[in-house]
């Protein structure tokens, strides 16, 4: 999740975030001369020694995995959110279907259906042709109960030197995937994910959101625990004490497409 509007495009003044509220800020350069971006001026995470977006915090190491496949069809007892016809199980938006997929347009699209504990099956593609500011190449994202996301980002470019808990895969501000998987602008994606809903008791939290995941077939998260809503620069928290919520895939200006979305409520 990374936001869109600039004034200008440099270390200086760049706006990189989530959600309605703009956040401009200075960018720095990671103290071991890699070239990577990031914050440090963000709140610190409790469970790591890492602020948010942190240019110091490790990159996933690259792993390279085959080349793409056909869609993987559904199983018998998936709901289905979008098979290339129409986005009829979406609420109304500005995105369009164009030769059997999804564009991501303005705003975020949203299911109209809601989910708690669920497997969620999504396939996507980064432009090849993006002309846009690079913190927006690829840049969408699988959002669990519409506040946990999992960002989508063309990490497989190796200009574009993102925060680790930035990278495709990563639990936005959170936490980085194990491994970086993405394959290369204009190629099918896969996510498989596996998704525990946070459980409330009286308005508290008894027990955290939980996420495992896959990425073209390999393992990125293990029963990794999610911290509350991934946000841009602003500590994550569990401001809502729903444990269901609609799918959502933001947009941040950039013309990803996605194919073969489909979902297993597993409760």
């Amino acid at each position: 999740m990374i936001m869109s509007r600039v004034t200008r495009i440099g270390l200086a003044a760049i706006v990189i975030g989530l959600g309605p509220t703009l956040h401009a800020a200075d960018l720095v350069k990671a103290k071991d001369g890699s070239g990577v971006f990031g914050y440090k001026d963000t709140p610190k995470l409790p469970w790591c020694e890492y602020v948010m977006h942190d240019p110091d915090r490790p990159l996933p190491p690259k792993v390279q995995v085959g080349p793409p496949g056909p869609p993987v069809p559904p199983p018998s007892d998936a709901v289905v959110l979008f098979d290339g016809k129409d986005l009829s199980a979406w609420q109304p938006s500005k995105w369009k279907v164009e030769d059997g997929q999804i564009v991501a347009g303005d705003g975020k699209l949203v299911s109209k259906a809601s989910f708690g504990d669920v497997q969620v099956h999504a396939e996507w593609m980064a432009p090849t042709n993006f002309t846009g500011p690079w913190y927006g190449s690829g840049n969408n994202g699988v959002t669990l109960m519409d506040q946990f996301e999992i960002q989508i980002f063309d990490s497989a470019n190796s200009d574009i030197k993102l925060y680790a808990d930035g990278e495709c895969g990563a639990i936005y501000g959170q936490t980085p995937p194990l491994v970086n998987v993405c394959r290369k602008a204009g190629e099918w994606q896969s996510f498989d994910i596996f998704f525990t809903a946070p459980v409330f008791e009286q308005g508290k939290l008894v027990k955290p959101a939980r996420v495992t995941a896959l990425q073209n077939g390999v393992l990125i998260h293990l029963n990794q625990e999610i911290y509350g809503e991934t946000r841009h620069r602003v500590a994550p928290a569990y401001n809502k004490t729903n444990s269901v919520g609609p799918i959502s895939l933001p947009a941040h200006y950039c013309p990803v497409r996605l194919r073969n979305i489909w979902v297993r409520p597993l409760k």
